[in-house]
């Protein structure tokens, strides 16, 4: 699946779940919890068990969703994860979590993932008081992100922040000043995405 630039919630109502925690997306899988287009209500009373494959590639389909990133980026993320020493979902989880757009949502700064890589791709993020346009720059321990100066008096952003009332345990933030701190690597129970991860790890598996 590449990266999804389409309707939101028509992706969540195919998957059938929330993948996105926004209060609009929640209202309307309430209202039609059935997957879209014309023959939606038929598919969602069919029943059935999908095969292995399909689960697999369902919950591939949904990480790569959550993290707004393209199937290459995520065959080479699931690569590298293989390499590192430890479980390779929980390698997965932490080298996605840890991408320069998802720590500017996940801090507060983003209302959406596509909102956070647009804020760093158009050069509004810094990092270590360096500007940085790239979405996958894997932020370290210790990096500091904060807003250009002249994004910190935008209206949606601020109000964005006021409305985020938690956080991951793995960062600190900085309301007054708009900053994000990595101040350790998440670790892999911390990571809140609901995808069966040994799934992904399996599809991948099969290709190699």
């Amino acid at each position: 699946m590449a990266s999804y630039h389409g309707p939101k919630a028509k992706v969540q109502r195919r998957f059938g779940e929330v993948l996105m925690p926004r209060p609009k997306y929640h209202r309307i899988l309430e209202k039609r919890a059935y997957p879209p287009g014309d023959h939606g209500r038929e598919k969602s009373f069919r029943g059935g068990r999908r095969s292995d494959y399909g689960l697999q590639l369902a919950e591939k389909q949904k990480l790569a969703y959550i993290y707004n990133i393209r199937e290459r980026q995520m065959r080479n993320y699931y690569k590298r994860a293989a390499q590192m020493l430890g479980p390779t979902g929980g390698n997965l989880l932490g080298l996605l979590e840890r991408r320069l757009d998802n720590i500017v949502y996940k801090g507060g700064l983003g209302a959406t993932i596509w909102a956070a890589r647009q804020l760093v791709g158009h050069g509004h993020i810094l990092v270590n008081g360096t500007r940085l346009d790239l979405p996958s720059y894997q932020v370290q321990p210790g990096d500091v992100i904060t807003l250009h100066d002249r994004m910190k008096k935008n209206p949606h952003i601020l109000e964005w922040v006021e409305q985020i009332a938690a956080y991951p345990p793995y960062l600190s933030i900085d309301k007054d000043n708009l900053t994000i701190t990595l101040n350790r690597l998440p670790e892999p129970g911390e990571i809140q995405v609901p995808v069966q991860i040994q799934f992904v790890v399996e599809f991948y598996n099969r290709l190699t």
